[in-house]
């Protein structure tokens, strides 16, 4: 059939048919009549991609399919005002965007923990008993952790809203009409007067093994470069602009969870949740189990072990859950990390394959990391012809040499490393690996690190290699997020002499004409590039000094130092005292970051960044200075409903500012609830429980005069 049907087979007895479709009175049909024919036509639609798709039993022809289907485009064309979002006809249809615009997650999408032996599981099991305060065994569901790219499906009254990825856990891309295309997405879910008000899904989209072999086959014939593996196939193919592209590509989705859920009757266990999302068509992966205890999660753990070479997709490991939610609620969470989850990785795979040479690399600080050349292996189903030595030291303890067999493995199924050598297979000619004396990049002496493995350029900014790699820092997403700023442009614009600092990406816009003529840079890619550099003048100061690559200092330590001084001028002009006063700053970073702001060419260089890009990122968006009063020290404070003078991220890093602790949910611990426009049920119990409500109004003053209100 026209979407993507490839055989036919007769119905099934077991599967349940929707009722006879009756074709208006063709002489002189009504308007009402015309209505309910296209209510009906959705509706059966609906119900065979159900059965195609997802329970893999068509229950009807694919010339009955089409002539339906052919029957709906008819009526919609004649009537296009009557197109409804969930149309079988509107999966892909969106105009392609020129950026991919942030999510704020109403509720995180929290990383797992991964365990690696059987002793971690023993260890997390125990720890959940320790957290319950139960001896007897705890009741788990275990799932198969698929190789895939976690989004989140948002549903208001059963419609697809809104769907996005995961990104940092926090704020993800809006990623709607590509979920739109992937078949087995429901539009619209089944089971009318079940369904809550919003009901947020999480789930992977991945691509079958199936798929992923046929559209490499086909790209071949093309002559166009194959995907490297499935999980990078359905990260690229979710990330198409152009909605009709990611429909051409054989994706998949599973749901596994929940996020936000407002109105109704929720699920109390995990089971009956997985279960519920199965009766509203949405799809799981029927490889869950109720297990029992550490022992039943180690006997589904090898069981899928046994059994991942035969599956139609790909999985690193599985994933085991507190099955009851109360008890979930009683866990809690550490850091980004629920206490009542976790991920068994599978052992990474490894090949053996030559080494041919190394290489060095040379990183943003001058370190320089020796990288092997190999003969080209599979390992894990991804061709792998360079692998990290990590440093030297690494080097000496494994003796590698030149010649030598090595064993190859992904690092957590994603990063090639050399793991080791076969002695037994080196040759007599095998060439010992010679410390470099000068740097690859530059010529510049390199030294080693005192009471460190690390070998360093000498060269500093004179470096090529550095700045390049400090720009690339730069632009990157966790920093400036300048989007369609990748590495292949950072390079071509450093050996065009287009940008050598960080100040010439923000005068970009006055070399237009030379971009445009650069290779494989047509008007339309320069004018998003040149939007999106605009655009990261909007960015924050926690971005923005994390961007500024000091050495130590990460997004979390980047992000304090925003929250707690305000302005850049207030973090340049700290002394070392002060900069200790930072959470998680102490003497070593400290010094780092005065270094870094009192070296006279970095100065110059901010000063001449601020004046070309017009702004000093002095927006703090993480919160106060941590030095301000805190009103809500300690307490919990839940947002709800939409705010219409700040995001939601916004207020909950400012309310974070004021001590608070901002939670997902209502509960009797719970001190304050905010609501904004549509606040739905989390106001109606904060109102059950006695919880203080307060308005976004009353909010701005509280955050004004950080005082609570009377």
């Amino acid at each position: 059939m026209g979407l993507g049907r490839r055989f036919t087979r007769l119905p099934r007895k077991d599967v349940q048919q929707p009722p006879n479709l009756n074709k208006v009175n063709t002489m002189n049909p009504s308007a009402a009549d015309l209505q309910q024919r296209l209510r009906e036509l959705r509706d059966r639609l609906h119900h065979y991609n159900h059965c195609y798709h997802l329970l893999d039993a068509p229950a009807i022809t694919d010339g009955e399919y089409d002539r339906l289907f052919a029957e709906l485009l008819a009526l919609e064309r004649q009537f296009p005002d009557w197109i409804t979002p969930d149309s079988p006809s509107q999966r892909v249809g969106a105009k392609p965007v020129g950026r991919f615009a942030e999510v704020q997650h109403g509720t995180p999408m929290l990383s797992l923990d991964n365990l690696f032996q059987d002793a971690d599981l023993d260890d997390f099991d125990r720890r959940v008993r320790e957290g319950l305060s139960r001896d007897e065994a705890i009741d788990y569901v275990a799932e198969p952790k698929l190789d895939g790219v976690a989004v989140s499906l948002l549903y208001r009254q059963g419609l697809l809203q809104r769907a996005a990825t995961r990104g940092d856990g926090l704020v993800g891309e809006e990623v709607t009409a590509q979920l739109r295309t992937i078949a087995v997405v429901p539009l619209q879910l089944a089971g009318a007067g079940t369904i809550p008000d919003l009901l947020e899904v999480r789930g992977e989209v991945y691509m079958p093994l199936a798929g992923f072999a046929r559209w490499n086959q086909a790209a071949r014939e093309r002559g166009e470069k194959p995907f490297t593996n499935p999980r990078n196939a359905a990260a690229g193919s979710l990330r198409q602009l152009d909605a009709k592209m990611t429909a051409e590509r054989p994706l998949h989705f599973f749901c596994h969870g929940l996020g936000q859920w407002e109105g109704g009757t929720r699920p109390e266990t995990h089971a009956a949740i997985l279960q519920q999302l199965q009766a509203w068509r949405l799809p799981v992966c029927d490889l869950w189990e109720q297990v029992v205890g550490a022992a039943g999660c180690l006997d589904y753990y090898q069981r899928m072990a046994a059994r991942r070479a035969d599956l139609p997709f790909e999985i690193d490991g599985v994933v085991y859950k507190v099955n009851r939610l109360v008890e979930r609620e009683r866990l809690g969470f550490v850091a980004r990390s629920p206490r009542w989850a976790a991920a068994h990785k599978f052992p990474p795979r490894e090949e053996s394959t030559v080494l041919l040479g190394v290489d060095f690399q040379v990183g943003r600080t001058g370190v320089l990391t020796p990288v092997a050349r190999l003969q080209p292996v599979q390992v894990g189903g991804v061709t792998v012809s360079n692998a990290t030595l990590h440093n030297f030291q690494e080097l000496a303890l494994k003796d590698v040499r030149v010649g030598d067999t090595v064993m190859v493995r992904r690092a957590g199924d994603v990063i090639p490393e050399v793991v080791g050598v076969v002695p037994d297979k080196r040759p007599a000619d095998a060439v010992a690996i010679a410390l470099p004396t000068h740097c690859p990049a530059c010529g510049a002496a390199v030294v080693q690190v005192p009471e460190m493995v690390a070998v360093r350029c000498t060269g500093g900014r004179a470096c090529f290699a550095q700045r390049k790699e400090g720009i690339k820092h730069f632009v990157s997403r966790r920093a400036m997020d300048i989007e369609g700023m990748g590495d292949r442009l950072v390079d071509l614009l450093v050996r065009e002499g287009l940008v050598t600092d960080w100040a010439d990406i923000f005068a970009l816009a006055e070399q237009r004409q030379r971009l445009c003529a650069l290779d494989r840079l047509g008007e339309k890619s320069v004018d998003n590039l040149l939007l999106a550099i605009e655009a990261a003048k909007q960015r924050y100061l926690g971005p923005f000094l994390f961007a500024l690559g000091i050495r130590d200092v990460g997004e979390s330590i980047a992000h304090n130092l925003a929250r707690h001084f305000g302005t850049l001028e207030q973090v340049m002009a700290a002394d070392r005292e002060a900069l200790e006063g930072v959470a998680e700053v102490g003497s070593v970073v400290a010094e780092r970051v005065r270094d870094f702001f009192q070296d006279a060419h970095n100065r110059v260089l901010l000063d001449r960044l601020r004046q070309v890009s017009g702004t000093h990122w002095e927006h703090v968006p993480p919160g106060e200075p941590a030095q301000t009063a805190q009103p809500l020290a300690g307490k919990t404070v839940v947002l709800t409903g939409t705010l219409h003078h700040m995001t939601r991220q916004e207020a909950k890093a400012r309310l974070e500012g004021l001590g608070a602790k901002v939670s997902g949910s209502v509960s009797e611990r719970t001190f304050l609830v905010v609501v904004g426009e549509s606040p739905g049920s989390k106001r109606q119990r904060a109102e059950a429980l006695g919880v203080r409500i307060m308005t976004e109004a009353e909010l701005l003053r509280l955050l004004e005069t950080k005082m609570l209100l009377d």
